[in-house]
């Protein structure tokens, strides 16, 4: 009885999220240049801590970009220890800037990229900010697109989610749940225009912001302790009151975030234990996914009777709304999507060895441990 009421209730929900996911996807924007060049000065950041393999090709796609009139570009080299400096240097543009940013200890309060990106945001002097990482590469009319989406809607801050490259198993695993599970969770025209931190989904990645925004809230300092400072960033937005609003990026911007199965499980550990407010809210969190779709997934397996056509039909509604996500935002729907309930399972996997690092104390990130203060 226990369990079959856990698969009817794990089954509507995921029910109940794929019909939310279809809603959802119907208000989802995306930046789209009118054509109209952009008049005010746009300052385009990227920190950058050993980048040597990405950075020449993303400093090239943003100096290659249309209908931006006044365009600075500013990297900090944050204690690189590969060529990273050597190749932004070789690059003969005058709209290029490089800041060298050192290895210091970081102060006291700060992780390594709020800090770098605070440093950055001194140094500009555009009336908008675009932080960016070194490994995402744009589309030529990117950045024009998401300026005129943050003035024509009135936003203080947009964060267009670039496509999610994935090549190895444990990427096409995770990957794709960075932009499910906002995608089919996140009631996104109701956030655009709500102060509530908890509807916040942003990516670091790229992140549009108005500089005067960003001064009023106090720039990365706001964020300076925060393990997963994108989402904390417009948190701090909207608790200013100002607007600011997810996109869909994946056709004017890619990134590929991990290249192999211990990068995956090394980026989600130093971060998951930080996504949820604390212990109980990953708990609460994990556990709904896991009833939502791993439980009707395995009692459509190992189920008789009512509970696998119940089970089945559970299945069914998280891969139509993983396959929904994908076939909008460009990432690979079959046969990714029918193995929804194992990426769920893997995500619940990594959130658990995260917290375990965390109180270990042995979570680190490019050679700099992680802890919030």
């Amino acid at each position: 009885m226990v369990i079959g009421k856990a698969v009817a209730f794990g089954t509507l929900a995921a029910v109940g999220i794929a019909v939310h996911t279809a809603i959802n996807l119907r208000y989802l924007r995306a930046p789209a240049a009118t054509g109209v060049k952009v008049p005010e000065r746009v300052s385009v950041l990227i920190p950058a801590r050993n980048e040597e393999a990405h950075i020449a090709k993303t400093v090239a796609s943003i100096l290659a970009q249309q209908g931006l009139d006044d365009l600075e570009v500013v990297v900090l080299d944050d204690g690189s220890t590969d060529d990273t400096i050597a190749i932004v240097q070789a690059i003969d543009d005058p709209r290029l800037k490089l800041i060298i940013g050192g290895d210091a200890p970081l102060p006291a309060g700060w992780l390594g990229k709020p800090w770098a990106c605070a440093r950055l945001g001194e140094f500009a002097t555009g009336s908008v900010l675009v932080f960016v990482d070194a490994d995402v590469f744009f589309e030529p009319e990117a950045i024009q697109g998401t300026v005129e989406l943050l003035r024509g809607q009135g936003f203080s801050l947009v964060s267009p989610y670039p496509r999610q490259l994935a090549e190895t198993w444990l990427e096409r695993l995770v990957q794709p749940l960075v932009v499910w599970s906002w995608s089919a969770t996140v009631p996104l025209r109701w956030a655009e225009n709500s102060t509530r931190p908890s509807l916040s989904a942003a990516n670091g990645q790229f992140i549009a912001i108005d500089t005067s925004a960003y001064r009023a809230i106090g720039g990365h300092e706001a964020v300076a302790g925060a393990v997963i400072e994108d989402v904390a960033l417009m948190r701090a937005v909207k608790g200013a009151g100002l607007r600011a609003a997810t996109a869909d990026g994946s056709k004017v911007a890619n990134c590929r975030m991990y290249s192999t199965p211990k990068a995956v499980i090394d980026g989600y550990a130093k971060s998951l234990w930080s996504a949820f407010n604390g212990p109980a809210g990953s708990i609460a969190v994990n556990g709904l996914l896991f009833t939502a779709y791993v439980v009707p997934a395995t009692a459509m397996i190992i189920g008789r009777g009512n509970t696998r056509a119940i089970g089945t039909i559970g299945y069914a509604a998280g891969v139509a709304s993983r396959a929904l996500v994908a076939n909008r935002t460009g990432e690979r729907i079959w046969p990714d999507a029918l193995a929804h309930p194992i990426s769920v399972a893997a995500f619940s996997a990594l959130n658990a060895l995260s917290w375990s690092r965390h109180l270990r104390g042995t979570n680190t990130w490019k050679g700099r441990p992680v802890t919030a203060t």
